[in-house]
């Protein structure tokens, strides 16, 4: 329950989807995840590892991510509200 005395912070929620060794490091296809509203990419990574561990967290360090669908370049990248990333680990294959 919100009180008047609770601090309103403004939230976007995203939902992250996780591909090979990222869906067996976060133990989970997809989640969503509430950041605080102006949250880049990187505050998100940040977050996903904090939440999951050692074992997310270094292959969030050699993943890739789709932003909506759209390769993310620049992890400054702000959030919206509903928007999708994707967590793609290195994929072995020829």
């Amino acid at each position: 329950m919100i009180t008047s005395t609770d601090a309103r912070v403004a939230t976007v929620t995203v939902t992250v989807r996780y591909f090979a060794g990222a869906k067996a490091a976060a133990g989970t296809r997809s989640e969503a995840v509430t950041v605080p509203h102006g949250a880049t990419v990187a505050d998100l990574i940040t977050a996903l590892a904090a939440d999951h561990g050692d074992a997310l967290t270094r292959v969030l360090g050699a993943a890739s991510f789709l932003l909506d669908e759209t390769a993310v370049h620049d992890r400054t990248t702000v959030l919206a509200d509903g928007a999708t990333v994707d967590v793609l680990p290195p994929f072995a294959g020829g």
